[in-house]
């Protein structure tokens, strides 16, 4: 294939592994289907993870994992180990983790696809709110029909091909 990416109008096709690298650290946030949490590690360990690779301070590390969890509304769960959550609850501490470090780009991969569809709406409301009023971008892959209806626009790959890109 052909072509160039940029993102956020910085071309990174040309990135060398290590810039590259440093780069997914500082503007991609992930998201996992089955959530990926340490299940010796409380909620609020979890979410400070990826600060760990950074130079923040402890006190720092803790003040941010704490604003992450009670921006998906889990400030009463920071001491609880995944264990003692609900799926719904480990999602949202996974997107807590994903956006501490505060990404440009969420990266989801099936991210209702472990929850029932009350939980998985609930995901899907908090990731449209994290676009809307923190500026976002979400891309996120999907099988479930129902999420991918939320989406302001829509890619299918088919056999590996672009087939069809919708925009609402």
């Amino acid at each position: 294939s052909e072509g160039t990416i940029e993102v956020g109008g910085q071309r990174i096709d040309k990135l060398s592994e290590r810039k590259l690298a440093g780069w997914r650290a500082r503007h991609v946030g992930l998201v996992f289907q089955f959530y990926n949490l340490m299940p010796v590690l409380s909620a609020q360990k979890n979410v400070e993870l990826p600060l760990l690779l950074t130079n923040l301070s402890k006190s720092e590390r803790k003040k941010r994992a704490s604003i992450a969890l009670d921006v998906v509304g889990l400030s009463h769960r920071t001491g609880h180990y995944p264990r003692q959550m609900s799926g719904g609850e480990q999602q949202r501490t996974g997107i807590a983790r994903a956006i501490v470090t505060d990404p440009t780009v969420l990266l989801c991969d099936e991210p209702t696809g472990d929850l029932d569809r009350k939980s998985g709406d609930e995901i899907l409301d908090l990731l449209q709110a994290l676009n809307r009023e923190q500026g976002k971008t979400i891309i996120m892959v999907t099988h479930d029909i129902h999420a991918a209806a939320r989406a302001t626009r829509t890619l299918h790959l088919n056999k590996g091909q672009l087939s069809t890109d919708s925009v609402d």
